[in-house]
């Protein structure tokens, strides 16, 4: 007997069905693009719904059968067998989905203890980050940085999004890439050859296509200033570089890169309002003692979520207890190993609490 909740997903499925055979829909490309998010995720439920009742009949003219001839009583048990296991999967569907695993996503990465060291660090999580995005297919875009003197980062901030409708957007990926990264290894400043700990801080945050955040300009300062390069260089002869400070909350967000002045005031607020979203979902995680993930806002290595230890070519992320001898490929994009454990990790802890009815 199928749950109500169950029925109106797949009655949804239905009409979304309906809606994307509508030429005049994929007039609004960003309408077409969320009903097709939306259908991509309701598909597999769908499927594997399909799946069980067709198992569960075939399981039940199986036994039948068998009353009158045995040869069908081993069919019956491999149907048997595979029932429980589509009912796990369904179970495993059906739980609540992070609202925002199909958003693009605004990554900033700070340097933190270490000094010239931790920002040479920023700028090795930065190429990581950016060669992960280049091998899923997804677009890049540096919105601000501050250039550090040995060619690392004090601070940058990039814009992360995917081109399609799939399920799983950029925030489903690296939505658990929050938190101060440690590294230890002779740093390039180091003449006795001993090896240095020091970190970074990865702060992440979805960018919904539709930001429900308002901003009351009145709370906003904005200066404006010349873009610059490394060193403090001046790369910009007017000043078109944008720095927008929220003043009720402290945050400063600034954007150097785009063309004009207008360019760069109207996505240092895109920016803004992206932070100012996540915030308050923070905070009302945080009064209803959700159990979601919080990020480190503070670069402290005894915070630290993940360890890049050099002299032994080891990664290893301290929530899962995940290892590996790949750091090299890991810090030229390959993610997939470390990403999928913390996935998994969370599909566990989700399914452990359905199925105890927390």
């Amino acid at each position: 007997m199928e749950s109500e909740s169950l029925r109106g997903l797949l009655d949804e499925y239905a009409e979304l069905e309906e809606q994307l055979a509508d030429p005049a829909v994929h007039a609004d490309q960003a309408r077409a693009r969320k009903l097709g998010r939306r259908y991509a995720e309701l598909a597999p439920v769908v499927k594997t719904v399909n799946e069980l009742e067709a198992t569960r009949s075939d399981l039940a003219a199986a036994r039948e059968l068998a009353v009158e001839d045995e040869s069908f009583a081993e069919e019956a048990d491999r149907l048997a067998e595979r029932v429980p296991a589509l009912e796990s999967r369904l179970t495993e569907l059906l739980l609540p989905r992070d609202q925002y695993d199909g958003s693009d996503v605004v990554m900033e990465i700070k340097s933190g203890e270490g000094g010239e060291e931790s920002a040479l660090f920023a700028g090795d999580l930065l190429r990581m980050y950016l060669r992960f995005a280049e091998r899923q297919g997804w677009t890049t875009e540096v919105l601000d940085a501050t250039p550090s003197d040995l060619g690392g980062y004090k601070d940058v901030t990039v814009a992360i999004k995917s081109k399609g409708t799939d399920v799983d957007g950029v925030w489903a990926r690296l939505k658990y890439e929050g938190g101060v990264h440690r590294v230890q290894r002779v740093p390039a400043t180091e003449s006795q050859g001993r090896i240095h700990t020091s970190a970074a801080g990865v702060l992440i945050y979805p960018e919904p296509e539709e930001i429900e955040v308002e901003i009351d300009p009145n709370d906003l300062r904005i200066d404006v200033f010349r873009s610059s390069g490394p060193g403090g260089q001046s790369v910009n002869t007017t000043d078109s570089a944008v720095r927008v400070t929220h003043l009720p909350t402290g945050i400063v967000v600034s954007c150097q890169n785009e063309k004009s002045q207008i360019q760069n005031r109207a996505r240092a607020i895109q920016v803004l309002q992206a932070r100012l979203q996540a915030l308050a979902e923070e905070e009302a995680a945080a009064k209803a003692a959700d159990a979601r993930r919080s990020q480190v806002r503070t670069v402290d290595r005894s915070e630290r979520v993940r360890t890049y230890n050099f002299p032994e070519n080891r990664i290893s992320d301290h929530r899962v207890n995940y290892k590996a001898y790949n750091l090299d490929q890991v810090l030229d994009g390959e993610l997939t190993g470390v990403l999928d454990a913390l996935r998994a990790a969370d599909r566990e802890e989700r399914m452990a609490q359905a199925q105890s009815g927390a």
